[in-house]
């Protein structure tokens, strides 16, 4: 798979960012999901069988859907390969194949695109030892960039230009059902990551072990801090048709400095809902986070992408009130909500 773009690809992409009108004064949004979105809410005292019931108890909502696919892709979050409060758990991994047992009987993939080294952090985190012990679930693990299978989309960079970013393209095939393994984490610059998070970065690809030249495509996210909430929301929307279900471990949540060295908060909960937008609104409430700081949850909300009003949010479950916590922020918070603000580096008007 080659690691530079063609000219055709960028200008193409480029031109198909600017056709959807999002640079655009006066742009048009999509509507809001009609009607409501089910997320389920459950606690307990094991984080297996939270992960199980949080499944179940929307299965009404998966069923139809998973019935039509040929193979499910569980997309854990290796943000670390190294911490284990960092990493998806694989008890919570667990949990979602104790859930598909009865009810898939294709192949199920374990892939990650970790920022680090992928099959290092599977190794670590114990995800051989899954995949060797449920044999008859068939399962297999791989790494996205050595698989270096991808489609190109635009972001913008930080003069608001586009560029092209290459995502795995085993997150954006129809046949497959993506359930995203997330957790409830803080974050150093976009305030919490979740499902939608754990989905959108681990998406890119980086140049996979011993090739040459080095390249990184999960940097160009962190182009300023108001374009990383775009970014993201630029490829949520990409990746919104592929998305299967949303399943948050929150057994053992991180506060603090997220996502890799922050502290551990016992919330004892697991979220689990199709609607990964709604499903991460759920996550904020649990975290006693204000919604309104997380740009791009906001944005996928605006466009249609989810739900993000919890009066259209059914929660099935435990009520929110009787789950949430308040998690300690990232040090540098008061920063990371200045994409909040007003441009104030361009001039803004001209003509």
């Amino acid at each position: 798979m080659p690691t530079e773009f063609s000219r055709r690809l960028f200008i193409g992409g480029s031109g198909a960012l600017l056709a959807q009108g999002l640079f655009a004064k006066g742009v048009t949004r999509t509507a809001a999901l009609p009607g409501r979105s089910a997320v389920s809410l459950i606690k307990g005292g094991d984080r297996r069988k939270n992960a199980h019931d949080a499944l179940e108890a929307i299965d009404d909502q998966i069923r139809p859907v998973l019935r039509r696919k040929k193979y499910v892709v569980i997309k854990p979050n290796n943000v670390s390969t190294v911490n284990p409060l960092a990493a998806t758990n694989a008890d919570a991994i667990q949990g979602i194949l104790d859930y598909l047992e009865m009810r898939f009987k294709g192949p199920v993939i374990i892939a990650e695109a970790s920022a680090g080294e992928t099959m290092e952090g599977f190794e670590n985190f114990h995800y051989d030892r899954v995949a060797a012990e449920r044999r008859s679930q068939h399962i297999s693990l791989i790494d996205l960039n050595q698989e270096a299978r991808y489609e190109t989309m635009p972001l913008v960079d930080y003069d608001i230009h586009p560029v092209p970013v290459r995502l795995a393209a085993r997150l954006l095939d129809p046949d497959a059902f993506v359930i995203c393994s997330a957790m409830l984490k803080t974050h150093n610059t976009v305030v919490a990551t979740l499902s939608v998070k754990n989905m959108v970065l681990g998406a890119p690809l980086h140049s996979a072990p011993k090739e040459t030249p080095r390249w990184n495509d999960k940097r160009r996210y962190h182009a300023g801090i108001r374009q990383t909430h775009y970014n993201m929301f630029l490829t949520a929307q990409k990746l919104r048709p592929f998305w299967g279900a949303a399943l948050i471990d929150g057994y053992e949540g991180m506060e603090g400095n997220g996502p890799s060295s922050g502290t551990p908060v016992p919330s004892r909960v697991a979220i689990a809902s199709t609607d990964y937008i709604a499903a991460d609104r759920v996550g904020v409430e649990a975290m006693g986070i204000d919604a309104k700081w997380i740009g791009y949850l906001n944005f996928c909300s605006q466009f249609g992408v989810g739900q993000f009003d919890l009066d259209k949010i059914e929660v099935r479950g435990e009520k929110v009130a009787t789950v949430r916590r308040k998690y300690r922020l990232h040090q540098d918070i008061e920063r990371e909500l200045q994409w909040m603000g007003p441009m104030t580096d361009l001039p803004p008007k001209l003509g």
